[in-house]
């Protein structure tokens, strides 16, 4: 038998898999089933949660961060990084015993991320700095279209502001983009609107996963995006600025110091834990080869 866990940051929702010594074999197929909402257990994603030291991605890191995230989507793939699952996984390591309450590094393929976690139960993490890759994108969903903020958060994203949130349509396959040699693995896609000063709503498509409830790098993307559309990029400014982000599935605050540096604060709970059939999990090569 192998012990999983589920939880969600947001209702960005993730099966955990413990195995700190890296020896739970996991392809795509076998991710592609556990997070499979009909037949197995349901997830945007896997958060395989494994020492630094037993994994060869992150060997390396081993003196900075005693874990490892290592992160894949809800189809299988690999992933930079997951800002929600950042959150989750911490909380796992709390809940585990691994660590207290206060501050904890967790090594992901998109560097160290430093977390805290707080007496009331919200997680911060530091999301490192965005890049803003130049060149101009567009974004199109069936006959609209609309320029967008390239944002690199570890991962890549297409910011675009809409006026109507359903002008993102049902998000079951990805936007179109263009150029199409703007994004060769792919892109996360942010439809953005306004609900006040310091406030906006947003809907994304994750590479890899479809729209999702949540998403932490995408909603670190819309703040900076929305910093520069608004004149308040930090870096010219001096001040930090913060924005509440509303997602389909709760509310998240990022905040962008002058140095560049983004922090995320929400919540993260672990909902359940069991024994995946051992019979099950040993025959999803053979069922999806």
């Amino acid at each position: 038998m192998t012990t999983f866990l589920k939880g969600h940051g947001t209702e960005n929702d993730f099966v955990i898999i413990p195995d700190p010594e890296n020896a739970i074999a996991l392809p795509p197929a076998a991710v592609a089933a556990l997070c499979d909402r009909r037949a197995g257990i349901g997830g945007d994603g896997v958060l395989h949660v494994v020492r630094s030291a037993a994994h060869p991605e992150a060997r390396h890191l081993a003196d900075e961060a005693e874990w490892f995230m290592d992160y894949r989507n809800g189809d299988g793939s690999i992933a930079e990084m997951c800002g929600n699952g950042v959150r989750v996984f911490a909380r796992y390591l709390q809940l585990a015993g691994h660590v207290t309450e206060g501050d904890v590094a967790v090594a992901t393929r998109g560097g160290v991320k430093a977390v805290h976690i707080d007496k009331e139960g919200l997680i911060t993490v530091g999301m490192g700095k965005a890049t803003l890759p130049a060149g101009d994108v567009t974004v199109s969903v069936d006959d609209r279209t609309w320029p967008a903020t390239n944002v690199n958060m570890g991962n890549p994203h297409a910011v675009a502001f809409v006026d109507d949130l359903g002008h993102a349509g049902t998000l079951y396959d990805p936007p179109l983009f263009a150029p199409a040699n703007a994004y060769p693995q792919g892109v996360n896609v942010e439809f953005v609107v306004d609900r006040g000063p310091g406030h906006v709503a947003m809907r994304v498509h994750e590479r890899g996963s479809g729209e999702t409830r949540s998403c932490g790098t995408g909603a670190c993307a819309v703040a900076v995006a929305t910093a520069r559309r608004d004149g308040r990029d930090p870096a010219v400014t001096g001040a930090p600025v913060t924005y509440e982000i509303d997602l389909p599935g709760g509310r998240l605050t990022i905040t962008e110091r002058p140095d560049g540096e983004i922090e995320m604060t929400g919540p993260a709970v672990i909902v359940a834990e069991g024994e995946i059939d051992a019979d099950w999990f040993a025959g999803i090569e053979t069922v999806n080869p």
